[in-house]
């Protein structure tokens, strides 16, 4: 795991981690040190990488086209550069953040313009962690959504989830539909608590009216 903070990396490898989850501290004190290394040393992680998982912020534009609605994709577009000047051989890069439609193709048209003849291979996986269970859900996931645009790409990612996967879970799809469906996952989401706040806001009002009625009489 590679980040450009010095300080978020010192804190993954120290006793008290950045974040709190359940579960978490126990499997990065079993993991660190065998399989699991966090670094700022980030050319040396894409050289070595066969597939890059690139995890990064996608905020809300606060300025020109689209501000105030669409997604900030400097630090994707940042990472792919970054990957085109160290990258030494071929690379299955993977899309884990909540991006737009057709990200992925913008994506692989900046990674495949590199002057050296490196080929990448986009794929997308979008993440269905819920707070309080994520190690649960990643342990026991009830799906895990892989699209790609390269067979061959997909199997190897696919092969890497079934080492604890069951593949009756393992979707595979195009790019275009992977990334739609993390978007449509958020947006019933949204769409849920929307309703259910609206339902509490409605309970209250009604149990006014009731106190109100009650006072009265």
């Amino acid at each position: 795991v590679v980040d450009i903070n010095p300080a978020r990396i010192a804190a993954w490898n120290s006793d008290e981690l950045p974040i709190y989850e359940p579960g978490l501290d126990e499997v990065v004190k079993r993991c660190r040190g065998r399989n699991l290394f966090y670094s700022t040393d980030i050319p040396a992680a894409i050289k070595a990488a066969d597939i890059i998982f690139v995890s990064v912020n996608t905020p809300t534009k606060t300025f020109g086209a689209g501000a105030g609605k669409a997604s900030d994709l400097q630090y994707w577009e940042k990472t792919a550069r970054s990957i085109i000047e160290h990258a030494e051989s071929d690379k299955i890069v993977v899309e884990k953040s909540t991006l737009p439609v057709r990200t992925a193709q913008a994506l692989s048209r900046v990674l495949q313009s590199n002057a050296k003849g490196l080929n990448f291979r986009i794929l997308s996986n979008p993440e269905f962690l819920a707070e309080g269970t994520a190690i649960e859900n990643l342990n026991h996931p009830d799906r895990v959504l892989i699209g790609g645009l390269d067979a061959d790409a997909v199997r190897v990612l696919v092969e890497l989830y079934a080492h604890w996967v069951p593949r009756d879970r393992i979707i595979t799809t195009n790019l275009w539909s992977s990334e739609l469906s993390k978007l449509v996952a958020n947006a019933l989401l949204a769409q849920r608590v929307s309703s259910i706040n609206a339902v509490s806001a409605l309970c209250e009002k009604t149990e006014a009216d009731v106190d109100e009625v009650a006072a009265a009489a």
